[in-house]
């Protein structure tokens, strides 16, 4: 078994900022990534309302620069895949696909996944007009036509969001009437660049090298039709990673982990941050912020 001082799960912005500010701190620190080392940002092509960055950075390229960062102060970055987290005593126990680890302190940054609509080509334009993140990317489609799959409260609000620079926004539900509160249906009603296609579901989604149209179905009629959009944000729900500790933290209703503001959890030295936290807004910059609150506070933990 191998001892280290900070253990962090999951290498997505949130674990990286953590493990540069853990390693900075003087702890040993292991980060450990089943995946891609970067996560969700990695599909993000186009990146351009993070700090400090006055040109466009793609996801892939900005994580890099947090990797190198986290290496430089002496962070390992391991792909191995934890199967599961135990308590010992002050101690946290983990177990990879290749290893066990006794850790004094967990930082969780596993994430968490939007809902996919699993349809041919979500996944080959995803970063190439398929966004899951109105926020992130709808400043990249003014004056264009964009597509907003979904009906509850987020994708009408970032339907709304998108009208600030799309020339129209299409929404697209399945049901007959949004789910979505009356005070925001309101709002979308009254905006003259939404028109919503209800009682349909998207069976494709069709382009060259970014996306051109979506075909649609009447869920109905059974009526086939297509709609030429440059843009696809899809807010069906998103799905936190947060199997590995359903039965050790406190989840809410929807399976995020909650915390108290200094991200710490219901058991001491064992943080989560990043999009796996419950919270307001999950962003690039938000996780990052979690990442060094938690490592910092982490650090000040061991020491006392």
């Amino acid at each position: 078994m191998e001892n280290i001082d900070l253990a962090i799960i999951g290498a997505g912005p949130a674990g990286l900022s953590a493990a540069t500010y853990g390693a900075r701190g003087g702890l040993r620190t292991i980060v450990f990534e089943k995946n891609i080392v970067g996560g969700q940002i990695t599909l993000t092509a186009e990146i351009e309302n993070y700090p400090g960055f006055a040109d466009i950075q793609s996801g892939y390229d900005l994580v890099e620069k947090m990797q190198q960062q986290a290496e430089k102060f002496g962070a390992v970055i391991k792909e191995e895949s934890v199967e599961s987290i135990s308590i010992e005593g002050h101690n946290k126990v983990i177990k990879t696909d290749q290893n066990t680890y006794e850790a004094k302190v967990v930082i969780y940054a596993t994430g968490a996944s939007p809902r996919k609509l699993d349809v041919p080509g979500e996944i080959e334009y995803t970063g190439r007009g398929v966004s899951y993140c109105a926020t992130c990317d709808g400043a990249l489609y003014r004056n264009k036509v964009v597509a907003v799959i979904g009906g509850g409260d987020s994708a009408i609000e970032e339907a709304m969001f998108l009208t600030k620079f799309a020339s129209k926004v299409y929404i697209i539900h399945r049901r007959d009437q949004l789910r979505a509160v009356h005070t925001i249906q309101q709002k979308a009603f009254d905006n003259p660049k939404i028109e919503l296609v209800l009682d349909s579901v998207v069976r494709e989604v069709k382009g060259d090298q970014q996306v051109r149209t979506v075909s649609i179905e009447n869920v109905k009629s059974k009526a086939l039709s297509e709609l030429n959009v440059d843009g696809v944000f899809v807010y069906v729900g998103i799905i936190p990673n947060s199997d590995l500790v359903k039965d050790l933290l406190d989840l809410d209703k929807a399976g995020f982990v909650v915390t108290d503001v200094d991200m710490q959890t219901k058991i001491p030295g064992f943080y989560a941050v990043g999009d796996i936290r419950q919270k307001s807004l999950r962003q690039v910059v938000t996780a990052t912020s979690d990442g060094a609150i938690a490592a910092f506070l982490a650090e000040k933990w061991l020491n006392e």
